[in-house]
């Protein structure tokens, strides 16, 4: 399997479809990612308004780098057929799909991207939001293995499944814990990118502060935001530091040299350094905008 270019992902920040004067902010904010949102964030009576307010916006933006995704409504509702063909015409870099509880969810979006995108770019990103979907998250993931799918990456939805087992949203989030961890090992399985649900206070930044370290230290590669005073933390939590740049370095130029060619263990400062240490590394690298460059 062809090994997918890194892009980073550490703040990827929800925005209304319908608010225009925050599409406009976009270009000067930092976080790496942006979901624009026809789902939950628009009414039924506004869909089509939505998506007219969306089109202008993809078709006269200027590229800043950012990565542009598309929460479109499921395809089992009213709109979600014709949110596919907008995403089809205005080629964001990929479409969110609410409420996946199946691998067949993700396969029938993918079939409809098909006529449209032969070349398979537009990418399929998943909500994991309901207790269903958990129960699936392994199946789902899976598809990141198979280039057909377009799956490439899963996002926590935490609001959702607080809100349909009756869990109780603790600030340390105990009990979601357990949950989270198994949709992380669902996406390394697939090899897939895996984001962490939204922190819902955003005037509380110590507090979202901690939810990042947490996200971090449970393995995600970064945090859907509700809004940009956010941005700057989850960027800092989810960046290597110096440190851990320093190692990731000392690893790469250890591997690297001739009479280490084609050996799989060797001693670094004392330490035991696998080759699987080096693939750990040279992600850490991606992440600090210091990938390998393409030969």
């Amino acid at each position: 399997m062809t090994q997918k270019p890194f892009r980073p992902r550490r703040s990827v920040l929800y925005v209304p479809a319908l608010n225009e004067r925050a599409l406009a902010k976009l270009a000067h904010l930092s976080c790496d990612a942006v979901i624009i949102d026809l789902e939950d964030a628009v009414a039924p009576s506004r869909k089509d308004e939505a998506r007219n307010v969306l089109s202008t916006f993809l078709s006269t933006r200027e590229d800043d780098g950012k990565e542009i995704a598309i929460r479109v409504n499921g395809l089992s509702t009213p709109w979600g057929r014709d949110d596919i063909a907008l995403a089809l015409s205005t080629r964001p870099d990929a479409i969110l799909l609410p409420k996946v509880e199946a691998a067949s969810d993700v396969l029938a979006a993918s079939r409809l991207l098909d006529d449209g995108d032969p070349s398979g770019k537009l990418a399929i990103w998943s909500m994991i939001e309901t207790p269903r979907g958990l129960l699936e998250v392994g199946s789902i993931a899976s598809l990141g293995r198979e280039p057909g799918s377009r799956l490439d990456c899963l996002i926590a939805g935490t609001n959702d499944l607080v809100k349909d087992t009756g869990v109780r949203a603790t600030a340390d989030r105990k009990w979601l814990l357990p949950w989270l961890m198994q949709m992380v090992l669902a996406a390394r399985a697939g090899g897939v990118d895996i984001l962490d649900g939204v922190s819902n206070d955003f005037t509380d930044l110590e507090a979202f502060a901690a939810e990042c370290a947490q996200g971090r230290d449970m393995g995600f590669d970064g945090k859907t935001l509700i809004h940009p005073a956010q941005i700057a933390a989850a960027n800092l939590a989810f960046s290597p530091d110096e440190s851990e740049i320093a190692e990731a370095l000392a690893i790469r130029a250890a591997f690297d040299q001739p009479e280490n060619a084609e050996t799989n263990v060797i001693t670094i400062d004392g330490r035991m350094v696998e080759r699987l240490h080096l693939q750990q590394a040279e992600r850490l690298l991606a992440k600090a905008g210091l990938q390998r460059k393409a030969t």
